[in-house]
């Protein structure tokens, strides 16, 4: 992929807290510098923690009052002049109008390995039960390009995390969540830099500067304590050995 002349102007909708629109914030102002900066932030809701955290990064945040207006999003985003969108917890359904003036520079990032769990509705503490019901030991996270329909892009990237014995919802929301906050924004600085893009072919071509495996340090695999302190298993090793042999069969 050819490398762009200038650091890409990136755009973020979300429609909750906005943790992972804070990794990107961090992100971009330290190890993607060289990438891309986020330049603004909406939401379909006033009161979302992502449009606190976009202010108190001196980001220009605004409310997108009708997130079925595809003319009043696409003007915003053109002022902005933003290169690529990303969705980093964004519930509503993007207007096409909007999808097809950023074909291949809009992102998503879904809690679970797309296409399973995927779809309407499919969000947030609805995936995590779907998972847990399903009975499942793996789930993970995907990043994808966005199309008109809900999660169903060409997948960028994914990551596994364990279902572990006990889960509930809320433990499971949380570890998935750390290994999003974490591979969204090595997905977006990759599109940004031009390392990867979507072909013509609908396909993602291009690749991370490094291999994504268990030993990525930004990714890495690490079933401790510390990193996951609501999960009660952690504590015994055969356990722990089990759940990493059963992801990373060598």
């Amino acid at each position: 992929m050819s490398e762009p002349t200038t650091r890409a102007r990136i755009a973020v909708l979300a429609s909750g807290g906005g943790s992972n629109l804070q990794a990107l914030i961090d992100h971009f102002a330290s190890a993607g510098r060289d990438a891309g900066a986020i330049v603004w932030v909406g939401s379909n809701r006033a009161d979302a923690g992502a449009i606190a955290r976009g202010m108190q990064a001196g980001i220009h945040s605004a409310v997108v009052d009708d997130h079925t207006n595809g003319p009043a999003l696409l003007e915003s985003l053109l002022a902005a002049r933003a290169d690529l969108l990303v969705l980093a917890g964004y519930v509503k359904l993007v207007p096409t109008l909007v999808v097809r003036a950023f074909g291949g520079r809009l992102l998503n990032v879904h809690p679970a390995l797309l296409p399973a769990f995927g779809g309407p509705g499919m969000y947030g503490q609805r995936v995590h039960a779907a998972v847990l019901d399903a009975g499942v030991t793996v789930t993970g996270v995907t990043v994808h390009f966005v199309d008109e329909q809900y999660d169903r892009g060409a997948i960028l990237a994914q990551w596994p995390v364990p279902v572990l014995p006990g889960d509930t919802p809320a433990t499971l929301a949380a570890r998935v969540l750390r290994i999003e906050h974490r591979l969204l924004p090595l997905c977006v600085a990759g599109v940004a830099s031009g390392a990867i893009g979507l072909g013509d072919d609908g396909r993602v071509h291009g690749a991370f500067a490094g291999a994504l495996t268990p030993d990525t340090p930004e990714l890495r695999f690490a079933l401790t304590a510390d990193a996951h302190p609501t999960s009660p298993h952690l504590s015994d090793p055969a356990t722990l050995a089990s759940d990493v042999a059963r992801l990373f069969p060598r």
